[in-house]
């Protein structure tokens, strides 16, 4: 178990093992879940992620448009 003090900007440093396991680099979009035991973060998938799965999506391109376009309105927030 790792532990991380809350700033006073409520910004938590995830331990550097723990940021390579799960290849967390900076700007990468994380989403941040309430859970009965506490909070669960989840890393989002990245744009070459989702472009590295395209023969995976089938349907033309159409489910990459919408994830693309997802993608797109998560940077903005």
């Amino acid at each position: 178990m790792k532990i991380s003090k809350l700033t006073t900007n409520g910004r938590v440093t995830i331990p550097a093992l723990l940021r390579k396991k799960y290849k967390l680099t900076p700007g990468r979009l994380v989403k941040i879940e309430p859970t009965e035991d506490g909070l669960r973060i989840i890393p989002l998938a990245t744009t070459e992620e989702i472009r590295k799965n395209i023969g995976f999506l089938g349907s033309k391109g159409k489910l990459l448009k919408s994830l693309m376009k997802e993608k797109k309105i998560e940077r903005e927030l």
